[in-house]
């Protein structure tokens, strides 16, 4: 066995026995293989293996890769970095999910550049969960407004939220942001009921996450090694 694929299987089995704990079944958890960075012969190995979603967020790199596995029909290609207005086009024809949407203007530009042949592009809002200036996503409070926004854009599919908490040592404050975003979503799905998705946990956090509700989870390093 590979070392990557000996790694992904790992990551599977952390998945699965965080899910075990708190009585999860393992089928309400995705998990999104963080590929930024890593070529494409890799992306295809765990293809092999059964991954099908994958997550980029540099956006030239992450078209090659595209490009260069186009054979592979069902695989999923998920944005999950900072939008630039200059990018919008390139993301809304070579991608099915943009994870980090968070300005109207962004989602107008995705709405209108998504070619009418591909399905609706599916997007999660990004929540500033943490509150942080530095750090993008809205503020919690506008949730709300911009998914109805999001649902008066016909090529845009809002499926839910995503967040990346604080980076903290302290539990009791990810515990606490962790919940906030369940609560959002519930609110969200209560409103639009197609709206299941909350994308939270990363490799030093996953358990945590899916204990709190999260449905999925964005692993990279675990999987791929260290980045470049």
């Amino acid at each position: 066995m590979s070392t990557l694929e000996q790694r992904y299987q790992d990551v599977k089995a952390h998945i699965s026995s965080a899910c075990e704990q708190v009585q999860r079944s393992e089928d309400e958890i995705s998990l999104l293989a963080v590929s930024k960075t890593k070529p494409a012969h890799m992306v295809e190995t765990l293809y092999q293996l059964g991954q099908r979603s994958f997550g980029e967020n540099y956006l030239q790199d992450a078209v090659e890769k595209i490009t260069s596995l186009k054979q592979l029909t069902d695989i999923e290609w998920h944005f999950i970095g900072p939008i630039q207005s200059n990018k919008t086009r390139i993301i809304a024809e070579h991608f099915q999910w943009v994870e980090t949407l968070d300005r109207e203007k962004i989602a107008q530009r995705l709405n209108d550049q998504r070619p009418a042949v591909l399905p609706p592009l599916n997007v999660l809002i990004q929540v500033n969960i943490s509150r942080e200036e530095q750090k993008s996503g809205i503020a919690p409070e506008q949730v709300e407004k911009f998914a109805k926004f999001i649902e008066q854009t016909p090529q845009l599919a809002l499926k839910g939220l995503m967040c990346i908490p604080e980076a903290t040592n302290d539990e009791g404050k990810l515990i606490a942001q962790f919940d906030e975003m369940q609560r959002l979503l519930k609110q969200l799905t209560n409103n639009y009921p197609h709206c299941t998705v909350l994308s939270m946990g990363m490799s030093n956090d996953l358990e945590l996450a899916i204990k709190h509700g999260s449905s999925q989870v964005r692993i990279g390093t675990d999987i791929f090694g260290a980045r470049d």
